[in-house]
């Protein structure tokens, strides 16, 4: 396995505005690339600087599908995008077909994945029918969950020690507790990767100051989420994120080594190293001893913004591919897509079944 470093970037993240035009599109079904015209994209949020929580507003109106209004040119684009971006159910056959001698190892995030988005994030459980199909998904691939939520949390949502966890982004990893024919014997069993310890104290220090400086805002929730804090605004009234993003400004500005990104609904403090979802799923394949082969076939499902590093490192390493779950239009880097949590349960049950019903050759896991 190689070496992991830890690196602590610029403190100046900035507000980057970009046109993903010069990038090279997702892959095709069929193998080639598509071409298709890619909005302006917000990254990092910048923290410092009092011309950009204007930004900060758009990115987070941006992130409501509810300002998305039922016009012609919206249900063209819509139309458009699935062309581009069509079902992983309807294309099943071709996906699998795509992945004929090569081990699929399955990667997936958890909120808006595995489980429904909802308003309160401390009662995002997934289902029962969903466990049992994640619980046999792990019995025929190696399976990780990689998430935003702290490592424990989405652990004791999941409750399948036969797992990889990927916590936190990516920052907080460990191996199955209970062993299986993908991970018997393996060094991956004893994985535990914790690439920003050091911002511990800090970020339990920002989590207290955030739990207090959004108390006077109606439904603002913080969430420690060990490695990141997680401000939610799912349920606070818009006229109210002005207020909100200010409060999140009053108390990072004087923290230049965390930064500031986000996801559905939520805005994410984070430590400023090079490590995000697309490096865990790296980390995760090394630790499997797939890392450079070429007969892996990864698959990553997710519905945030943070699981395009992901989908991202999968196009660059042209290997296996993403599918992101949304009902509407969205840049990405994902090559299919799925609408909610019960299609990727059907995807999931449908991966069992053909893996069932069709023996392979023996796994070198």
């Amino acid at each position: 396995m190689t070496q992991q470093n830890v690196l602590v970037s610029d403190t100046k993240s900035g507000v980057t505005v970009f046109p993903t035009t010069s990038q090279k599109p997702p892959p095709a079904p069929g193998g080639g690339y598509i071409s298709i015209q890619r909005r302006w994209v917000l990254k990092d949020l910048e923290i410092n600087g009092g011309q950009r929580i204007n930004a900060w507003l758009e990115s987070m109106r941006a992130s409501s599908p509810t300002h998305l209004k039922s016009t012609p040119s919206f249900a063209e684009e819509q139309t458009s995008w699935i062309l581009h971006h069509p079902s992983a159910l309807d294309m099943f056959d071709q996906i699998i077909e795509a992945s004929k001698g090569k081990q699929i190892v399955m990667f997936l995030d958890y909120d808006g994945t595995l489980s429904p988005i909802v308003e309160d994030p401390d009662r995002a459980f997934m289902s029962d029918s969903m466990r049992k199909t994640v619980r046999k998904l792990a019995r025929y691939f190696p399976t990780a969950i990689v998430t935003g939520r702290c490592k424990d949390k989405v652990y004791n949502f999941v409750r399948l020690a036969e797992l990889y966890y990927a916590g936190s982004h990516g920052m907080d990893i460990k191996g199955p507790t209970r062993s299986s024919k993908y991970n018997k014997g393996s060094k991956a069993q004893a994985v535990l990767y914790q690439p920003a310890s050091e911002f511990l104290p800090m970020i339990d220090e920002v989590y207290k100051q955030l739990v207090d400086k959004t108390k006077s805002t109606p439904g603002a929730k913080v969430e420690n989420n060990k490695f990141c804090v997680s401000v939610h605004f799912r349920c606070v009234d818009e006229k109210k994120w002005s207020e909100l993003a200010h409060q999140v400004k009053s108390v990072l500005k004087d923290h230049p080594k965390l930064r500031l990104t986000q996801g559905r609904k939520v805005l994410e403090i984070r430590p400023t190293i090079k490590w995000d979802k697309g490096k865990a799923l790296e980390f995760l394949l090394e630790s499997l001893g797939l890392g450079n082969c070429s007969d892996v076939f990864p698959i990553y499902i997710g519905d945030d913004r943070s699981d395009e590093d992901a989908f991202k490192k999968l196009r660059d390493r042209g290997q296996g591919f993403g599918i992101l779950v949304s009902k509407f239009a969205k840049d990405t880097n994902a090559s299919y897509s799925l609408q909610e949590p019960n299609e990727v349960m059907k995807f999931l049950q449908r991966l069992v079944e053909w893996k069932h019903l069709t023996p392979q050759p023996c796994s070198r896991v």
